[in-house]
């Protein structure tokens, strides 16, 4: 498992089991031996099928393609495996869907699920489900009506890719016993919106994380380990991948040079902690000292990484309700984002971080700088870390799951 969306789902089936609740997780593939997950297949020949429907799904998306830079970005739901049958699916009373693209489930494959007739929880972690294919709209409201004339396809029309695969979602939903939920209300007022959706229930539930294995530690200690400068004011920024156009790399670089450019003290001051995958010629275009840490896969380091951190930047240009924030506040480290999908509902401006202008870099530099140099830091911290432990602690969000399983099960 992989990214935020598998995170997330891992953390609410070792949530709810912590709960008593009988959960058990099936995934594409795994890597390790978590208690209660299961791989639906297994040994060299499954591995190879499955990185096999992966590259088939893109090759097949491939001729339709805008541009390399959105190759990730649109999913066409054309590749997948059958689930139906598998002994999980048989006996489980509920189905809980998280994030099912890259091969894992097609189309066919969840209408397959939905031909069950069995209850069917569909937590949506961004806006494929309800759209022609692609995981953010950016401005886009097609979903609204019907997709067509997709801005991510290199010949949009009225018969495009994205309507074809609207088409098919609509029919495989049709008469599917089926709940969303939403993990931000920005998403919710999406699902509720979208053509596909709005006539089914749509609840808003955060995902949730373990608050005592994201919590405030030493600084200075956590700075030692880590070899990193105890002096330096230290901006943190991470994702999955850094490459990715959504996340802002670019606004962020931007903000730097501003922040580097108009405020003398910030250069002998500030240096910057970067992990995730990106580009090698990323790091020398920084004006700041970088200390790099690649893809991340140990939790305990990035326990350290935000711990070691003064605020932690997320320049996402559209996103749901992030990971990295919310481990981020855990640890008691401020956050200066853009005010963009349901990071407004996570951060409160000038309290535990700072929500500047969508796609303004000059309100992020300023916001990094506000935040560096004029906030109170010990203020914002305790803010950060309250807000996490009344939303979002696990606890509190498997009791609103279990309100909606009930709900479902009394359909």
């Amino acid at each position: 498992m992989g990214g935020g969306a598998a995170v997330a789902a891992s953390r609410l089936n070792h949530a709810l089991r912590q709960n008593g609740v009988d959960s058990e997780l099936l995934v594409q593939d795994m890597v390790g031996s978590d208690e209660g997950v299961s791989s639906a297949g297994s040994g060299f020949l499954y591995k190879q099928k499955a990185f096999a429907r992966f590259v088939a799904e893109r090759l097949y998306f491939l001729p339709h393609e805008k541009d390399s830079s959105i190759r990730f970005s649109f999913s066409p739901g054309n590749t997948g495996i059958d689930i139906s049958d598998h002994p999980l699916v048989q006996e489980a009373d509920i189905i809980h869907l998280h994030w099912v693209n890259q091969g894992f489930l097609s189309i066919d494959s969840l209408a397959k699920l939905f031909a069950l007739r069995k209850p069917i929880v569909w937590t949506q972690h961004d806006m494929w489900a309800f759209t022609g294919g692609c995981h953010y709209t950016g401005s886009c409201q097609k979903f609204l009506h019907a997709c067509s004339f997709c801005p991510f396809v290199r010949k949009p029309g009225e018969n495009d890719l994205s309507a074809q695969v609207f088409v098919n979602k609509r029919m495989a939903y049709n008469n599917a016993l089926l709940v969303t939920v939403s993990c931000s209300n920005w998403l919710k007022n999406l699902v509720n919106d979208s053509i596909l959706f709005r006539n089914k229930m749509n609840y808003c539930i955060p995902n949730p994380i373990d608050t005592t294995f994201y919590q405030p530690k030493d600084k200075l200690e956590q700075r030692k380990k880590l070899g990193l400068p105890l002096d330096k004011k230290l901006i943190l920024f991470g994702a999955a991948n850094v490459n990715d156009p959504r996340k802002g790399m670019r606004y962020f670089m931007e903000a730097l040079d501003i922040l580097n450019n108009h405020y003398p003290n910030a250069y002998n001051e500030v240096e910057l902690l970067v992990f995730g995958k990106m580009k090698e010629n990323v790091l020398k275009q920084l004006p700041f000292k970088a200390h790099a840490f690649n893809f991340v896969s140990d939790p305990k380091v990035l326990v350290s990484l935000y711990n070691s951190a003064d605020i932690y930047c997320l320049p996402s240009q559209q996103d749901n309700l992030p990971n990295t924030v919310m481990e981020a506040m855990a640890c008691g480290t401020p956050v200066v984002a853009f005010g963009i999908g349901g990071v407004p509902e996570m951060v409160t401006h000038q309290q535990m971080g700072y929500l500047a202008k969508i796609k303004n870099s000059m309100s992020l530099a300023d916001g990094l700088y506000h935040t560096l140099y004029n906030a109170d830091l010990v203020a914002y911290s305790k803010a950060a870390r309250l807000k996490v432990e009344q939303t979002y602690s696990e606890d509190i969000v498997v009791k609103q799951y279990m309100d909606v399983y009930e709900k479902i099960m009394a359909l």
